[in-house]
């Protein structure tokens, strides 16, 4: 399929998946220069829509939520993309300085944060798409290969949780895991059961009805499944 069928189909798996504030500030925000971005930069860098999220919610650091322009996961990697027009932080010196210290908070949490001008990309587009291409090489070569080599024994959302178990030192509890990856709380655990058959997770269970509090991720940290 080509760019409009399958940025299509991707927008609405995202729409069929949210609900509340989380769907609100989807269709609010995907607006103009964020599907210009990628339509322009992201489809002919990348030719595909694997691990990325529109309006990806994040915690701040008094842990509010709030929401990232385009965020894409690559195996352990997190990469945040922020469409900026001139008037985006308006004349409000508040705004202006809560803005950057989420963007600084972000980059702490190890994302890398990339701005993205809204003037540039809509007269000079190759110029973002050269210099994207350049800083995103190592990735787009990685999730080339993790995703040939991860399709042929685990499925997307297989991967999705090993690298969320990664991400949070080897620990994924199903309802953190599936707000993260915009799933029902039942497919987590139904994949996490398979994983656990594949070796690759463990239930832990606590009390006396064992019930299983969370599951910890067995791999290797450089698993070449992930890699």
């Amino acid at each position: 399929m080509g760019f409009r069928e399958e940025h299509e189909r991707w927008l609405d798996e995202h729409i069929k998946r949210r609900k509340g504030e989380r769907l609100d500030a989807l269709k609010r925000g995907h607006g103009y220069g964020n599907r210009l971005f990628i339509e322009q930069v992201w489809w002919p860098l990348a030719g595909h829509f694997q691990g990325l999220h529109p309006e990806y919610e994040v915690k701040d650091w008094r842990g509010r939520s709030y929401f990232v322009d385009l965020l894409w996961e690559v195996g352990a990697s997190r990469i945040a993309f922020e469409i900026m027009d001139f008037g985006s932080h308006g004349t409000d010196r508040s705004k202006y300085r809560m803005d950057l210290n989420r963007g600084l908070f972000l980059q702490s949490q190890e994302c890398t944060l990339l701005f993205i001008s809204l003037d540039e990309l809509k007269e000079n587009p190759s110029f973002i798409l050269s210099a994207l291409r350049s800083i995103l090489y190592p990735y787009l070569s990685a999730g080339m290969s993790a995703h040939r080599s991860a399709e042929r024994t685990y499925s997307k959302i297989e991967c999705d949780l090993m690298r969320s178990a990664i991400r949070h030192h080897r620990v994924l509890r199903p309802a953190d895991a599936a707000r993260e990856l915009e799933l029902h709380t039942m497919t987590v655990i139904k994949y996490c059961r398979m994983l656990v058959d594949k070796g690759k997770f463990r239930p832990v269970a606590r009390g006396a009805s064992q019930r299983v509090i969370y599951y910890e991720y067995m791999g290797t940290l450089q698993s070449p499944d992930l890699v």
